[in-house]
């Protein structure tokens, strides 16, 4: 089987790409003002583009997300939520109070859960994800 192989107008393209990247400076990021130069560009993009996946930009603006997403990833890094976190976190979203999982698991449980004093057992942990509508592993410590 041949591979089939694409020509490209290497000439054209450095030509158009000296005068883009004279504009954006389009490379990875990596110090503080390269990532501030990248959101900046990213919130241009979105402000013109919004929700249209069709949009000219989309796909200039789908590849400065990903080059600000590896940044932050390194940068960044967000700490996953404790499992009682993650509850009280789900409880308050949903405006929820402690009598209102009466039926999952007894108040005095639940309030030693969410003070730390107890965790949340794998048996908990399902019929709290099934209630919520979450992955069971988010009451898991260490997931």
């Amino acid at each position: 089987m041949q591979a089939t192989q694409t020509l490209f107008d290497l000439q054209a393209i450095q030509t158009s790409w000296m005068a883009f990247d004279a504009m954006v400076h389009l490379q990875p990021i990596h110090d503080e003002p390269g990532y501030d130069r990248m959101v900046t560009l990213m919130n241009a993009l979105l402000d013109v583009t919004g929700d249209d996946e069709d949009h000219a930009l989309s796909g200039l603006l789908e590849l400065v997300g990903d080059l600000v997403s590896r940044y932050e990833r390194e940068h960044y890094p967000i700490d996953a939520a404790s499992p009682k976190d993650s509850l009280r976190f789900l409880m308050e979203a949903r405006g929820m109070v402690q009598e209102d999982l009466s039926s999952i698991v007894l108040q005095s449980n639940l309030s030693a859960i969410l003070a730390g004093k107890r965790k949340i057992s794998a048996t908990l942990a399902g019929k709290l994800s099934k209630f919520f509508g979450v992955s069971p592993a988010l009451f898991v410590p260490g997931q």
